[in-house]
């Protein structure tokens, strides 16, 4: 009998759902190269993080308990994601100070959510950077929950580099890029400006792609790119490592995508 396989709950996020199920594909794709059994529970909800961050706990508190149940038994839970991935991690358990039962189940949840690339070089031990390629340069944006709350740095960058991209860091490659979920809505101006910056910073580079770890992120970044009549291709790192980039139009340009949940 062969070695038992680790069980991989993927948690699909909202953004990819609805506007990108191709990052799940890709992330589904690549957990298997790296030897597991992927399921996708299809209880699953959003991380509550618009409700957390907006100050409504009782909704949030909702969502996590439903979170919490649907992923009973994984192994781990896999995110294509830094932002949803922290929120599960970092943020969910604190919903539940008031009661210790639900606390401790949460604790057990936090303690096995990883954002992708995270868990792909840091639990599964990739280094052969998947099967992707890419045509020129590429750089990369450093999403703020990624990086800041899960340390997401480095991973992506060493599979990318071992699947033989060319990498061009920007000069501010961790500013943000304004989006901040529902930061954008509450203040557009700064937004505006925080992700006008971000685009003058990629096309700074001359790379020809721009990629992240974080759809919220890559669809602010695509827009803005777009609105300013840029050429720069904007995609999800999982989408490149997988290998998924000749069949699959770049974030923000026409083209179907197959549904998931």
């Amino acid at each position: 009998m062969g070695e038992r396989k680790p069980r991989v709950g993927l948690f699909v996020t909202c953004l990819v759902d609805l506007h990108r199920p191709s990052v799940a594909f890709a992330a589904i794709t690549l957990l298997e190269r790296a030897g597991c059994q992927v399921e996708v529970p299809r209880a699953q909800t959003c991380c509550g993080q618009p409700a957390y961050n907006t100050g409504d706990r009782h909704t949030a508190r909702d969502l996590a308990t439903g979170i919490v149940s649907a992923f009973n038994g994984y192994d781990y839970i896999v995110a294509p994601s830094g932002s949803c991935a922290g929120m599960l991690k970092q943020h969910l358990p604190h919903l539940f100070d008031d009661d210790p039962n639900l606390r401790a189940k949460a604790d057990a949840l936090a303690f096995r959510v990883f954002e992708l690339t995270n868990f792909l070089t840091d639990v599964m031990g990739m280094r052969d950077g998947g099967g992707g390629r890419i045509g020129g340069s590429v750089t990369y944006h450093d999403g703020c929950s990624g990086l800041r709350e899960l340390g997401v740095k480095q991973q992506p960058r060493d599979l990318l580099r071992a699947a033989g991209v060319t990498l061009v860091e920007m000069a501010e490659p961790e500013v943000c890029c304004g989006f901040g979920g529902t930061f954008c809505v509450k203040y557009p101006e700064i937004s505006e400006r925080m992700v006008s910056d971000k685009t003058a910073g990629i096309v700074a580079t001359g790379a020809e792609t721009v990629l992240a770890g974080d759809l919220g992120c890559l669809l602010n970044i695509a827009g803005r790119l777009k609105r300013e009549g840029h050429r720069t291709h904007v995609r999800h790192v999982a989408e490149v490592l997988a290998g998924m980039t000749d069949n699959l139009p770049p974030i923000g340009e026409a083209g179907n995508e197959p549904d998931l949940l």
